[in-house]
């Protein structure tokens, strides 16, 4: 159950649940109204913005990597577009709006344990707004493509890097 929420009890009927192997998985199981737990992926989305040969970078804020240098980033909240909440989320951390314009990649695999399972990176240009690190962002810069800072995550190596 490494890197699984784990659910001691049933979310309808409050009984301790089991634990089977069901449908290829070990999954909590309710003994008492045989509901099946099946855990959600999280997913994040981000941006790569460039212009002039200058990516677009925050700096972390928060662990894991705090003071690293990755893509504007976050998690798409349920029922929400994954491009909108790309461009949701570099405007929090940015002060930029961005034009989503086509999708880069989809990056699978979970890095820690509060992380993405999946991350879907568009690409994006900036439309508006004033540059200033918010949110969980200390800092926003551009950065030539070839003299990047430290960066967190292996998805934001890949994406930079391919």
């Amino acid at each position: 159950m490494a890197g699984h929420f784990f659910v001691k009890f049933c979310p309808r009927c409050g009984t301790e649940v089991d634990h089977k192997d069901l449908f290829g998985q070990v999954r909590p199981f309710c003994p008492q109204c045989k509901y099946i737990h099946f855990q959600d992926p999280k997913v994040a989305a981000a941006v790569l913005v460039e212009e002039d040969s200058h990516i677009l970078l925050v700096q972390r804020a928060n662990e894991p990597f705090r003071g690293l240098w990755t893509l504007p980033a976050g998690f798409v909240n349920s029922g929400e577009d994954p491009a909108e909440a790309a461009a949701r989320e570099c405007l929090e951390e940015t002060g930029l709006t961005v034009r989503i314009t086509s999708v880069h990649d989809v990056i699978a695999g979970k890095e820690h344990e509060r992380g993405a399972d999946f991350i879907i990176v568009y690409l994006a240009e900036v439309i508006g707004g004033e540059m200033a690190p918010a949110d969980d962002a200390d800092a926003v810069e551009w950065f030539k493509r070839n003299e990047l800072p430290p960066l967190a995550f292996k998805a934001t190596k890949k994406v930079l890097h391919s």
